[in-house]
């Protein structure tokens, strides 16, 4: 007598699970660093009107706006390449791992000019004790800088998971790594889309 038997998989739907707790985690993470942004943002431009005078204060460097644009500009390819990614991740046709590589490689260009620019600034006085303008400059940008490591190691994970090195374009692409995908996606367009936001609040 034939029966028609169901095949549980437990494994495949514990991984669903763990995926989207891993979706609602990031979208929580995002949201209360974009309350941590704009309340920073909105006391910078608080204690700037307060001062009434000149901004920065005297013996206080500002930001070189010609430089940061440079990064600006590359970490918004970076955020076009994942978005491009993101679109052709179901083609088995499109190579995914490259796109990533490149878009990662694009990230750590940013945050490592960044680095020099912020050095440059901490050696012409500015630090976290020296002013409100140094303040709000070592707390804003830490922070941000820190959510763009974090998020870059999220696509890292992703993109070894790819197995990049045999990466032929037809590797098939496992449910739960398309939803890590889409997790990891969350914190990087945060990452890249808050950034602009900063640029035109603080330096122009």
């Amino acid at each position: 007598m034939e029966r028609n038997v169901i095949l549980l998989r437990p494994q495949r739907r514990t991984r669903g699970i763990a995926a989207d707790h891993g979706m609602l985690a990031a979208i929580v993470l995002v949201v209360i660093e974009a309350l941590l942004f704009v309340g920073l943002v909105s006391a910078f431009w608080l204690t700037r009107a307060e001062a009434g005078g000149a901004w920065p204060p005297s013996g206080q460097p500002w930001f070189p706006p010609e430089e940061l644009a440079i990064n600006t500009v590359a970490l918004l390819a970076s955020g076009a390449l994942v978005s491009w990614a993101a679109r052709t991740w179901e083609n088995p046709e499109a190579r995914i791992a490259p796109v990533l590589f490149a878009a990662m490689l694009l990230g750590g260009f940013f945050l490592f000019f960044q680095g020099v620019v912020w050095l440059h600034l901490i050696r012409e006085g500015l630090s976290l004790t020296s002013s409100h303008h140094g303040r709000f400059f070592c707390l804003i940008h830490v922070l941000h800088a820190m959510h763009t490591v974090g998020a870059l190691a999220l696509l890292g994970i992703v993109w070894l998971r790819l197995e990049p090195l045999r990466d032929d374009g037809v590797q098939s692409r496992e449910r739960m790594w398309g939803s890590a995908f889409s997790a990891a996606r969350i914190p990087w367009y945060f990452a890249v889309g808050s950034w602009p936001v900063l640029y035109f609040s603080l330096y122009l």
